[in-house]
């Protein structure tokens, strides 16, 4: 195996960079590394050096990765889908305590408050003004039911609410998971009327952006309570503000400040704690540590945002060559006569696309020469090659 650099742009925790095998250096510049391990810093002003392979978020979302650049160039991009679901999924059941209960006026009522004698006897006359409501046979909303939604659909279950579900899209792998008592929704106008708590966890991406706005919180009933762990672009939040100095919306819960959620009324904001348990934190390293040497060692792809999943185990025969290139017709004939006609014998291929991308693995009968790999980037639509196996 060659010896590759990593650079960790974020602080990395260790029982996942423990897992690089030897011949793997943690490098503090990108100038030479294969791969980029990375949480939240922004990487869409960085200039990415030629040999860099490969980028593995370790978390969720990848805004702050330029996936087109990445993809462009032939960086695949990798996330950690899961890993961090648990933790986000006890964030948003507090998050429904403190939609429903005064905890946090009651808290700061007796902070203001610590020095006064007879506190206790205080406290009894002003408790009834942070009183709440049981969230047991409440229904609640969730519009999105990836890894985070099913575990909070399922768990508001057990909690006694009765849930209804919304995604387009859901997984035969989630509809596993769905506890048999969410009922579905056909649209998130549907979850919207129907839902007293209606909680959003969907990735943010050009169609999601904004999709709760003006004329989504008009269906919802008065006094809804909205919670947002997701991402802050999913809302427009102007029109939450509004909503709730209207008083159409009783509580927002977000995890994200920015400078119009953090004055709005009768809101709780957090500092983007969904993730930031020390169990997350070892789950999403130990998922992206493992993405990348996969993908540096054997070729493999799982989990990437920007180039199809193929898992063709570890390279048994004499070479194993790798080629990203764009999805287009005849690039699979082009690149199988190429090895035909360079005399190199296919034992294994494996070939998925995309959008507009497409990934071939190919397992060789003989060593294949480096001039050959330079050969074989001259095809039209050849994006990059990777000469994976050391033999030969």
């Amino acid at each position: 195996m060659k010896d590759r650099k990593i650079y960790c742009l974020n602080e990395i925790a260790e029982v996942g960079t423990a897992r690089f095998r030897k011949g793997y250096t943690l490098t503090d510049t990108i100038d030479e590394a294969a791969g980029v391990l990375v949480r939240s810093a922004e990487m869409k002003d960085m200039a990415f050096p030629p040999e860099l392979r490969a980028i593995a978020r370790a978390g969720a979302g990848v805004n702050n990765i330029p996936i087109e650049r990445c993809s462009e160039q032939g960086i695949v991009v990798f996330n950690t889908p899961g890993a961090n679901a648990n933790s986000v999924k006890e964030l948003v059941v507090a998050g429904l305590l403190l939609a429903s209960r005064d905890i946090i006026g009651g808290s700061e009522w007796i902070r203001a408050n610590l020095e006064d004698y007879t506190i206790g006897k205080d406290a009894e006359k002003v408790k009834k003004h942070f009183a709440g409501n049981e969230i047991m046979g409440k229904t609640l909303g969730v519009i999105g039911l990836g890894a985070v939604g099913v575990l909070v659909a399922n768990a508001a279950v057990s909690l006694g609410m009765k849930v209804y579900g919304y995604d387009p899209y859901l997984s035969i792998r989630s509809a596993w998971h769905l506890s048999p008592m969410v009922k579905q929704s056909d649209s998130v106008e549907d979850i919207c009327a129907q839902c007293e708590y209606i909680s959003i966890h969907v990735p943010a991406t050009e169609k999601t952006k904004g999709m709760i706005g003006a004329a989504q919180i008009a269906k919802m009933q008065p006094g809804v309570r909205f919670l947002n762990f997701a991402r802050d672009a999913l809302v427009d939040e102007q029109a939450m503000a509004e909503a709730l100095e209207a008083g159409k919306v009783k509580t927002y819960i977000s995890d994200f400040a920015n400078p119009v959620s953090v004055h709005m009324k009768n809101a709780v904001i957090l500092p983007h704690l969904g993730a930031s348990t020390n169990e997350a934190e070892d789950n999403c390293a130990v998922m992206a540590v493992d993405e990348l040497q996969d993908y540096l060692d054997n070729g493999n792809i799982s989990h990437s945002v920007n180039f199809p999943e193929i898992n063709a185990g570890v390279c048994e025969t004499e070479a194993r060559v790798a080629v990203l290139h764009r999805n287009v017709p005849t690039m699979l004939s082009q690149i199988t006569a190429f090895f035909g006609a360079s005399g190199l014998n296919i034992e294994n291929l494996a070939n998925k696309a995309r959008g507009e991308y497409a990934y071939t693995l190919l397992d060789l009968a003989h060593p294949m020469p480096h001039d050959t790999v330079e050969s074989l980037k001259k095809i039209g639509g050849v994006i990059r090659v990777r000469r994976i196996s050391e033999r030969g």
